[in-house]
C-alpha cells in the first residue's frame, strides 16, 4: 500500500500529468523490446549488479526500450518494494532514450492503481497492465473494462493493456479492447495469445484510435507485423537480441523472404523458452549467450539434465549454439 505521503503527492501531480499524457497519446511504442528478467542469488534475493550488468549488454541492441515486471521477469514472486525497486534500476541503468514500460497489474483495481502510480514514480514511461485473473469466472467484459478505466483514469502514465492467456487463463476479449482503445490514456495493448486473427481483428476494430498492438513473442512476429501490429515484447530478445531485431528490419522494409527464413529458425528456440521450458529455460539459454542467467525463485526448478538437452537441441539445431 502507498503511505499517505505518496498519496498526496499524486494528488497534486495527478491532473497534470493526465494532461501531459493524454493530448495525443504522445508515446509511441513500435519497435522490439525484451522483456527483463529478473536476476536472483543462489539465496533467492534480487542481485541488482546482474541486473544493470545484463542491461549493459542489452543496450548494445537497437531496441526500443525494455520492458520490466512482465510474466519473464517473475513478477508474482516478488514484493512490492521489490517490483518498485528493480523497475528505479533499470531507469538508472538504461539510456535516457529508451522507453521503460513496467508491469503494474495486480489483482485488485485499488492496488493496481497503487502500483501504477508508484512505478510513474521510479520512473516508468508506460504501465502495462496484466488481466486480473483469480476470479476469472467473473472477468467478463464489464469487469475489466471497468477495471482497466478506473486504472487509466488515475495512473498518471499511458496504460498498455496485457492479455496473457497462457498464464491467467484469461484472455482479454476484443469487444473490451476495443471499448478500452477509445480511453485517451490507453495506448496499446501486448497481446501474447499467439491468435494473429484475433490480432488483426483488433487492429482493424481499432484503426480510428490512437492505439497500437504488439505481439507478445516472435514466434508469431513476422505474421503479427502482417496484420498491423507495430513490434513485439520477445522474451527471446534477452539471448537472440541481433536477430530479433533483424527480423523487425526485414518485416519493415519488405524483405518478406528473408523475414521468412529467419522467422523459420526463431520458431523452435522460442517455444522453447515460453511454453515448453519457460524462464527456467530462458535464463539457461542466456548463462550459454554471455548473460546472467542464474535461477529462479521457488517453486519454478531448474531445468532436468534431460531438458537441458532438449533445450540445447531447439537452438543447435536451427544454427544458434
Amino acid at each position: 500500500m502507498l503511505g499517505p505521503q505518496i498519496w498526496a503527492s499524486m494528488r497534486q501531480g495527478l491532473s497534470r500529468g493526465l494532461s501531459r499524457n493524454v493530448k495525443g497519446k504522445k508515446i509511441d511504442i513500435a519497435g522490439i523490446y525484451p522483456p527483463v528478467t529478473t536476476p536472483f542469488t543462489a539465496t533467492a534475493e534480487v542481485d541488482y549488479g546482474k541486473l544493470e550488468e545484463n542491461l549493459n549488454k542489452l543496450a548494445a541492441f537497437p531496441f526500443r526500450g525494455f520492458v520490466v515486471q512482465g510474466s519473464t521477469g517473475e513478477f508474482p514472486f516478488l514484493t512490492s518494494l521489490e517490483r518498485l525497486e528493480v523497475v528505479s534500476r533499470v531507469r538508472q541503468a538504461i539510456p535516457k532514450d529508451k522507453l521503460l514500460i513496467a508491469g503494474s497489474g495486480c489483482e485488485s483495481t485499488q492496488a493496481t492503481v497503487e502500483m501504477t502510480v508508484s512505478m510513474a514514480q521510479v520512473g516508468a514511461d508506460a504501465a502495462m497492465v496484466v488481466t486480473p485473473c483469480y476470479y476469472r469466472g467473473r472477468m467478463n467484459s464489464a469487469a475489466l473494462i471497468h477495471h482497466y478505466t478506473k486504472v487509466a483514469d488515475l495512473s498518471p502514465i499511458p496504460v498498455v493493456l496485457y492479455s496473457v492467456p497462457g498464464n491467467t487463463g484469461l484472455e482479454l476479449p476484443v469487444d473490451a479492447v476495443v471499448t478500452l482503445s477509445q480511453h485517451p490514456n490507453i495506448i496499446g495493448l501486448k497481446d501474447s495469445g499467439g491468435d494473429v486473427t484475433r490480432t488483426g481483428l483488433i487492429v482493424h476494430k481499432t484503426s480510428k484510435q490512437d492505439f497500437q498492438v504488439l505481439a507478445g513473442s516472435v514466434g508469431f512476429l513476422l505474421a503479427s507485423y502482417a496484420v498491423g501490429a507495430v513490434g513485439g515484447i520477445c522474451g527471446l530478445a534477452n539471448v537472440l537480441g541481433a536477430q530479433v531485431c533483424q527480423l523487425e528490419r526485414l518485416c519493415l522494409t519488405g524483405q518478406g523472404e528473408a523475414a521468412q527464413r529467419l522467422q523459420h529458425r526463431l520458431i523452435e528456440p522460442n517455444t522453447a523458452v515460453t511454453r515448453r521450458f519457460g524462464i527456467p529455460g530462458l535464463k539457461k539459454t542466456m548463462d550459454w549467450f554471455g548473460y546472467y542467467g542464474g535461477p529462479c525463485r521457488a517453486p519454478l526448478q531448474e531445468l532436468s539434465p534431460s531438458e537441458e538437452e532438449a533445450l540445447r537441441l531447439d537452438f543447435s539445431n536451427n544454427g544458434w549454439l
